[in-house]
């Protein structure tokens, strides 16, 4: 199966993005090339970017509130596991706590590096980081792969409390959908809502179904219409019978 996730509102679309931008800087530092790590430090110039809105810090923490009193009603129900509600519940105090630590705004480190934001300044010009243009940097490209690490990880460390709180919201907001199976009719699909939304919506098919989803939601319909994925062509709709599984995720 191939699964899609489509984020419904601006909170969850900027943690989607944020888990892929981490997830695509620690594949890269753990690999060796200098080619790899600055792929890893270009990301985590992204990173700095998506995170650099002022209310994130708050809004997560805000969620991570939420999510604990909704949990804290679960004790004593026969339904749940304890000892799975008091592990969550001790993460989310454990990164509440590292994120109130936080200095500043986040990724302030890496804007109060000057020779990271030189970096950073060169690297939104085409070709922009050539070691005749940054020697200092194609030297540091030229340590060793353990000492580069060394660095990124230290780079990327200040910014982990982002990721442990994204990464606690997102498992919550996936754990929190029920899948239910389809069909698109000719490739479209159509459910009223009846004035309930998910924050985000996750569409699995099976990768042989050469077709890709476009969704369309509000408080009263989701609409989703499956685009051929012939990429080499003009978007058309997919005229056959797609099944699919399609999960609502909301948070509690």
């Amino acid at each position: 199966m191939i699964s899609y996730e489509i984020p419904l509102n601006e909170k969850v679309r900027t943690l989607l993005r944020l888990e892929d931008l981490f997830a695509r800087t620690t594949h890269f530092i753990e690999r060796d090339l200098g080619l790899d790590h600055h792929a890893a430090l270009i990301t985590l110039f992204e990173i700095l970017e998506v995170a650099c809105r002022a209310d994130l810090k708050s809004e997560l923490l805000q969620e991570l509130e939420r999510q604990k009193r909704a949990l804290s009603c679960l004790h004593n129900n026969p339904a749940i596991s304890e000892q799975a509600l008091d592990t969550i519940l001790a993460e989310i105090d454990q990164v509440s706590v590292d994120l109130l630590a936080m200095p500043g705004k986040i990724g302030q480190h890496l804007r109060e590096n000057e020779w990271l934001m030189g970096i950073k300044q060169r690297a939104s010009i085409p070709g922009g980081t050539c070691e005749f243009d940054l020697p200092s940097y194609h030297y540091w490209q030229e340590q060793l792969a353990s000492v580069r690490r060394a660095d990124l990880l230290t780079w990327l460390a200040p910014l982990l409390p982002v990721k442990d709180g994204m990464d606690i919201v997102l498992r919550l907001l996936r754990e929190g959908g029920k899948v239910l199976s389809f069909t698109a009719h000719h490739g479209a699909f159509q459910q009223m809502q009846g004035g309930r939304i998910a924050q985000m919506l996750r569409v699995n098919l099976n990768r042989n179904m050469a077709c890709i989803p476009e969704v369309s939601a509000n408080k009263y319909a989701i609409n989703i219409r499956f685009i051929n994925a012939d990429y080499a062509a003009k978007s058309s709709q997919y005229e056959q019978d797609v099944p699919f599984e399609l999960t609502f995720c909301s948070l509690s």
